[in-house]
């Protein structure tokens, strides 16, 4: 069993976040930095900020040349011109690029409760991840496929799997989840193995019945 440092709550060996509380296990102690857009890549309380997640190429609001970002470094303060550029403009522009891509691509699959309290019930995938769970705002949990509505029993975990687009083949990964993940009503899924979901498969997660459908 893994203890929380944070709850002391004891979860299943090869858990990555506890089903309590949804912090990740090993790292309770650790409190993220909040950084506001148009600070960063710049210190706060004295803390060097971590790196800015990176992005291969952004092209800025409006127009104009597309701002190419090291991996794993800081915002470019000039565009490829060598004009000057906030770094909150480079960070709205990673966002709106973001959005934009979302809605031009739609979604790809869906998942679609077909027994139980919600049946009929849709969740659009939109991304090459999505989560499964239940939501936490004291967590900071906003799982994409959000069952807490529809999960009475609290038998999903707040982060129980996510499902994942690699190169046109679709997977599904449980997270240590303490009701387990199963498809096809199958062997349950360990946790961090990855498995080949198909078009028409059936996901159960906790006490959940999920049909998996890829979107033509």
């Amino acid at each position: 069993m893994i203890t929380c440092e944070r709850c002391n709550t004891e979860n299943l060996d090869g858990s990555q976040y506890c089903d309590e509380c949804g912090t990740a296990l090993g790292l309770a102690g650790v409190r993220p930095k909040k950084i506001a857009a148009e600070h960063i890549g710049e210190p706060t309380d004295g803390v060097p900020a971590r790196p800015t997640p990176s992005v291969s190429t952004v092209k800025p609001i409006g127009g104009g040349a597309e701002t190419s970002l090291n991996l794993g470094g800081v915002l470019p303060m000039s565009d490829s011109e060598g004009a000057p550029v906030a770094n909150s403009k480079v960070a709205s522009s990673i966002y709106s690029t973001s959005f934009d891509s979302v809605r031009l691509n739609g979604p790809h699959a869906k998942l679609v409760i077909h027994r139980g309290r919600s049946v009929g019930k849709e969740f659009l995938l939109n991304d090459d991840e999505a989560h499964i769970g239940r939501w936490d705002a004291d967590g900071g949990i906003f799982p994409d496929v959000d069952l807490d509505a529809d999960d009475p029993e609290a038998k999903v975990s707040r982060r129980h799997a996510r499902i994942m687009r690699r190169g046109g083949q679709y997977f599904i990964e449980d997270l240590g989840s303490t009701n387990g993940t199963f498809i096809n009503r199958g062997r349950r899924l360990l946790p961090g193995d990855r498995q080949v979901l198909h078009d028409g498969d059936e996901v159960i997660v906790g006490k959940t019945f999920l049909r998996f459908q890829m979107i033509k």
